[in-house]
C-alpha cells in the first residue's frame, strides 16, 4: 500500500515576537518544511505581502511565502483569507504530487475573523486525494458552525468515496470537535503526545490531521529549541495508506 505524508503547520506568518524584539523566521522555516519530508504540507497564517514588515526586515524574501517555502520539485497553492491595512495572508499547500484543481470558500463567521478554506486535488500514484486546508476560528460556537460548514462543502464538491484529508490549526481546545468530524467520516490520531501548542511547553493539541478513506500508519511531532523558536505552534506529521 502507498503511504501518504501529510504535515499540517501553523507558522506564524514567518514572524516571531512582538514590536521592535521580533525577529524573522521564514527562512528558517524553508530548511524546517524539507526536513519534514512529507508529501503534502498544509501551511496557515502563511503571508502573501505585507509591505511594514517588508520595510522593516532586510531579508523579507521577494516572493510570497508559500512560494518562498515550497521545496524543489513540489507545487504551491495559496490562498488569501485575510487583507489587512499592510497585507494578506492565507492558507497554503506545497505538495510533491501533481494538482488536479483548487479551490476555495470563505468560512468568516463574523466580521472579526477572516477564515477560509483551501481544497486541493491531488493525483497521488493513480489516486485521486482531496486535501482541505483549514484554520478556524477563535470562538467555540464558530468552530462548530464552520465544521458543520465543512461538511456541506464536502458533501456538495467531494465524490463520497475519495480519500480526503483535513488539516490545519482548529483552535480546538480539548478536541471538542472530534465528534463531530467524526460524524463527517473523518478520523484523526488519538494519542497522549499530540500537544503542539504553545510550541514552547506544549499543553494542548490545536492542529489536526483527520481523513477518511485511509488507513492511520503512524503520527509524529518534531520538539526541540530549533522547532519551538520557528512558529508558536508545532508541525504534526502524520502518515496514512492508501
Amino acid at each position: 500500500m502507498s503511504v501518504l505524508r501529510v504535515a499540517t503547520y501553523n507558522i506564524h506568518k514567518g514572524v516571531q515576537g512582538l514590536g521592535p524584539v521580533r525577529r524573522l523566521e521564514i527562512h528558517n522555516l524553508g530548511h524546517a518544511v524539507e526536513q519534514l519530508d512529507a508529501d503534502v504540507v498544509c501551511l496557515q497564517e502563511v503571508r502573501k505581502v505585507h509591505r511594514r514588515e517588508e520595510r522593516y526586515f532586510t531579508q523579507w524574501p521577494e516572493l510570497p511565502q508559500a512560494e518562498f517555502l515550497c521545496p524543489e520539485g513540489y507545487f504551491a497553492v495559496y490562498q488569501t483569507n485575510a487583507r489587512t491595512r499592510h497585507g494578506e495572508h492565507g492558507n497554503a499547500l506545497l505538495s510533491r504530487w501533481p494538482v488536479v484543481s483548487h479551490g476555495h470558500e470563505d468560512m468568516s463567521d463574523h466580521r472579526w475573523e477572516q477564515r477560509g478554506l483551501l481544497h486541493v486535488e491531488l493525483e497521488v500514484k493513480r489516486h485521486k486525494v482531496h486535501v482541505i486546508v483549514l484554520h478556524l476560528g477563535l470562538i467555540a460556537g464558530s468552530r462548530l458552525r464552520q465544521v458543520e460548514q465543512l461538511g456541506r462543502y464536502i458533501e456538495r464538491e467531494i465524490p463520497r468515496r475519495a480519500p480526503i484529508v483535513v488539516a490545519g490549526d482548529f483552535n480546538d481546545w480539548g478536541a471538542k470537535l472530534r465528534p463531530a468530524m467524526n460524524k463527517l467520516g473523518l478520523q484523526d490520531f488519538v494519542g497522549e503526545r499530540t500537544h503542539t501548542y504553545p510550541s514552547r511547553l506544549p499543553l494542548t493539541q490545536l492542529d489536526f490531521v483527520y481523513a477518511r478513506g485511509m488507513k492511520p500508519a503512524g503520527m509524529h511531532i518534531p520538539r526541540g529549541r530549533i522547532w519551538w523558536r520557528m512558529s508558536d505552534h508545532l508541525p504534526l506529521i502524520a502518515d496514512f495508506k492508501l
